[in-house]
């Protein structure tokens, strides 16, 4: 009984990959993907990077940042699949679904706090069209007390 959650793929290509073997890497992880019931959400190439430090002997790779949802059984086998191909320098798994959440809810609170700000001061909760900042309302986030968490 696993559950579908989002995540987050990066992994380095070394620089002497073609473009045509990252291309049949990322064909590799989407039928695992398609294997295993997960869905691809985004792929983007963020290309050729050079290294803070040299991993092995390699000064620069091609990074790939994935988003996958799926379950972890899903991400357990892509894991497993590229400790072992050469090509891959390193690589990442990061569970983005938990702060996505977080994120919203504090948006959420943020909104509320601010819509509530504005009705006691007379004002419609949303911001209408055409209203900018400079109209004497300031109901800027910089001020807000005990929303958000604690600092």
């Amino acid at each position: 009984m696993s559950t579908a959650r989002q995540y987050e793929l990066v992994y380095i290509v070394t620089p002497e990959a073609t473009e045509q073997e990252i291309a049949d890497l990322h064909t590799q992880i989407e039928q695992i993907v398609e294997r295993f019931g997960g869905v691809f959400d985004k792929t983007e190439n963020w290309g050729r990077k050079r290294f803070a430090y040299d991993i092995g002997k390699h000064r620069e790779g091609t990074y790939v940042v994935e988003t996958i949802t799926g379950s972890g059984e899903l991400m357990k086998e892509i894991d497993r699949r590229l400790r072992v191909l050469d090509q891959v320098i390193r690589h990442l798994v990061v569970r983005v679904d938990a702060e996505l959440r977080v994120a919203q809810r504090t948006t959420d609170a943020r909104k509320a706090f601010v819509g509530r700000r504005r009705v006691a001061r007379g004002l419609p909760a949303e911001r209408q069209p055409g209203e900018g900042k400079g109209d004497g309302d300031n109901d800027g986030l910089d001020d807000m007390d005990g929303v958000g968490g604690q600092r």
